[in-house]
């Protein structure tokens, strides 16, 4: 497997929970980095069942063991009453835990033992172009960074699989909605406005459902993991902004499959879409690994005129086309986004492999652009 650049050993200051959406690669890589811990698989329906029936055995297992020991819990969630034990241990005898999960929601909803911020987040996603040599932007565009997706011979079946495995497992069995075929259609009607300004109220009637309804189904992907929602940038300075956010699913290949998009090829509208939406998924996962404190918008004049990604307060502004070749056309967002923050930072990330400035705006290729950021940083 490819090495991460998450580095879980900087992360561990105290005991953390580590969430990722399904097959990011979690249980890979702490087995990774951390392969002299004590290892305990939920995943294994012998053991979950053993800790269920007695949530105790894990104190009588531990209790005695050298402070500083690291204990890995993978998917935690299964078995929520162990945190009880968790946090008696931690108290009692100093263990570091790393608790895994797919979902945090499993937690919050049963008001189960967070271990009274003893325990902090740390997040992994899938694949970033850093991580893989060779690193191939079409197939990324088109099948996605989940690691087993991206590496696949056939990632069309595994992707369908995936959606599968969700809808049984993370809701179906959790019982998080009342209507699945409700939510199902939802999830496709989400993947056609992926990249777009939500409005609920439109969703809603697309899938038949109210619009407080649709909130609440925004809110359980996010809770998954399975999406984010972007706000809009609201410091106004002269023209009006829209204020509703944008969503994006946490992968592009898992929005292309749920669209139907299989080959997708350059110049087309539908590789443009999934283009943007890879830049963002790349921008996202660059703040979180950073610890960045600055918040991550989009600004979007009600005349139409748009920047797709504003990093903190107006500090950064990146417009994202899929052009092999750039013009003068395409840097409309970012000259009005300049009349207003002229002290911004600007990007144009596109597919154009020739670099350059343009009246102060920094055009790059797509790969440039990535190695920027994880290199130097924005």
């Amino acid at each position: 497997m490819l090495p991460r650049i998450l580095n879980l050993s900087n992360e561990i200051e105290s005991s953390i929970f580590l969430f990722g959406a399904r097959q990011t690669g979690k249980s890979t890589i702490l087995r990774q980095q951390f392969p002299n811990a004590i290892y305990i698989d939920l995943l294994d329906s012998s053991i979950k069942e053993r800790y269920r029936r007695n949530p105790t055995l894990l104190y009588e297992m531990l209790n005695g063991k050298p402070e500083g020991t690291l204990v890995i819990i993978d998917e935690i969630p299964e078995v929520p009453a162990l945190l009880d034990e968790v946090h008696r241990l931690i108290v009692e005898s100093g263990l570091v835990f790393i608790l895994c999960g797919s979902s945090a929601r499993k937690l919050k909803r049963k008001g189960h033992n967070t271990l009274g911020g003893r325990a902090f987040p740390v997040y992994l996603y899938p694949f970033v172009s850093t991580e893989i040599p060779e690193f191939d932007i079409d197939r990324a565009v088109t099948f996605g960074m989940l690691p087993p997706h991206y590496l696949a011979k056939n990632p069309s079946r595994l992707l369908a699989g995936y959606i599968n495995v969700y809808l049984k497992e993370e809701i179906k069995e959790e019982a998080l909605v009342r209507n699945l075929d409700a939510f199902q259609r939802f999830l496709e009607v989400a993947a056609l406005t992926d990249g777009e300004i939500v409005n609920n109220a439109n969703i809603a009637q697309d899938c038949g459902v109210r619009a407080t309804t649709v909130n609440a189904y925004f809110d359980i992907l996010e809770d998954t993991l399975m999406g984010y929602r972007i706000p809009a940038f609201r410091k106004v300075m002269k023209r009006r902004l829209m204020q509703a956010p944008k969503f994006y699913y946490f992968d592009i290949g898992v929005a292309n499959h749920l669209l139907h998009r299989k080959e997708l090829v350059r110049g087309s509208a539908d590789y443009g879409h999934a283009f943007e939406h890879l830049v963002i998924q790349e921008i996202y996962a660059w703040l979180q690994y950073t610890h960045s404190e600055e918040e991550l918008s989009y600004w979007h004049t009600y005349t139409g005129i748009e920047v797709d990604a504003v990093i903190g307060d107006a500090r950064v502004a990146i417009e994202i086309k899929s052009a092999e070749e750039i013009q003068r056309r395409h840097l409309k967002g970012l000259k009005a986004f300049a009349d207003e923050y002229p002290e911004s930072r600007r990007i144009l990330v596109s597919l154009d492999k020739l670099s350059r400035t343009i009246d102060g705006i920094e055009c790059l290729y797509v790969l440039d652009f990535f190695k920027t950021l994880w290199n130097k940083g924005l």
